[in-house]
């Protein structure tokens, strides 16, 4: 559904709903509601009895159900609406033989009670679908400020220097990126495997890495078991074994089985991944607080080349702040830009859809708020 659907469809409901409550109003919610119970109490009694107090089978039958008509109506409150047309109902159930017919007809004379209820039936509805539409508006309100924030970046990107030299930038990332996945696959191969976890378990407090915490039971079997002492292929080959044969390797060996078996998922995915940059690098100051930490790290690993290459990086974000942010620009126009956006800048058209897009954000924003 567009905006203006939306807006006027929401407009309709609350409207709806502003006469579905103006009706309830009128009888009032609390006399509705007993009103509710005292049909729902009429048409048991009615189920009650139909098969038993219909033609001459069972007289006690028909004798209860009469005594309990003339119960259902003394006890009917006087300020409740329709009485007139439960009396009209006992009036010809109050006869000496009562047939299906009776009950079929006593049901359906219940009409006027239902439609005064069917007002809260109404009531619930429209407020459902007020807040059906509100929820949808919610959508396209975040929606088109997810477009309105692409629109901005499309108009930002849009003014870089496609030929500026980027290799400068992305040549030393590339170096650094290279290096510290071979550090960390030598770690890997070489390292033991409960050193690798305690050195991911320091690197998972700080907040710039995103690395993924060691397993809590896998960290301390490792650290206390003899196993641990080997490296992460080994675990993965040890893993593979059948239980007689794991005897031969490991102490435990259906403790092994369940603990590293469990948890091969997480030793056969660690890679370099979170200690790489991305590319399009990161704005120049979150990239030189993330290198203090990538260092702090590296040297846990002995990864001298590493960190002599993420220096060569660091080197950059630390110059000259304006050449690195325009490569920076260039960078990501290059990656994130389509061809399409690119001559939306061109010709000027992206000042058009901005404008749109917010006057779009506004009336959403102004329909969901005006009735509160």
């Amino acid at each position: 559904m567009t905006e203006p659907d939306l807006v006027a469809e929401l407009a309709a409901a609350r409207e709806a709903l502003a006469q579905a409550e103006a009706q309830v109003a009128e009888i009032g919610e609390s006399r509705l509601r007993r009103l509710e119970s005292a049909h729902e109490e009429f048409t048991t009694l009615l189920s009650t009895y139909e098969d038993r107090a219909t033609g001459s089978g069972d007289f006690q039958a028909f004798v209860e159900f009469q005594d309990e008509l003339a119960h259902f109506l003394d006890d009917y409150p006087e300020d409740l609406p329709e009485r007139e047309t439960f009396e009209a109902i006992d009036e010809t159930l109050q006869k000496r033989r009562l047939t299906d017919e009776d009950f079929e007809w006593a049901r359906d004379r219940l009409g006027p009670v239902e439609d005064l209820l069917d007002r809260l039936t109404e009531r619930n509805e429209a407020e459902q679908r007020v807040h059906t539409l509100a929820g949808e508006i919610r959508t396209a309100i975040r929606e088109t400020r997810e477009r309105i924030d692409r629109l901005e970046t499309v108009k930002r990107l849009g003014t870089a220097d496609l030929d500026a030299p980027v290799e400068v930038l992305r040549d030393p990332i590339e170096r650094y990126n290279e290096s510290v996945r071979a550090a960390m696959q030598r770690a890997r191969s070489e390292m033991r495997a409960r050193q690798v976890l305690s050195i991911l378990e320091t690197a998972e407090r700080f907040p710039l890495l995103s690395v993924p915490a060691p397993p809590a039971e896998l960290r301390s079997y490792l650290e206390s078991a003899a196993v641990g002492t080997e490296t992460i292929p080994t675990l993965l080959e040890y893993a593979d074994y059948s239980q007689s044969k794991l005897t031969h390797y490991v102490d435990a060996p259906a403790t092994f089985a369940r603990v590293v078996g469990g948890n091969r998922t997480y030793l056969d995915t660690l890679d370099a991944t979170p200690f790489e940059i991305e590319w399009p690098p990161p704005a120049a100051d979150h990239l030189r607080f993330r290198g203090r930490e990538l260092v702090s790290v590296l040297n846990r690993f002995d990864a001298r080349d590493s960190i002599a290459a993420l220096r060569d990086v660091l080197d950059l974000a630390r110059g000259d702040p304006a050449r690195y942010a325009s490569l920076r620009k260039t960078a990501r126009a290059r990656t994130e830009l389509t061809e399409a956006e690119r001559r939306q800048v061109a010709d000027g058209t992206i000042e058009a859809e901005l404008e749109a897009a917010r006057d779009r954000l506004a009336a959403l924003e102004t329909a969901l708020e005006s009735d509160r």
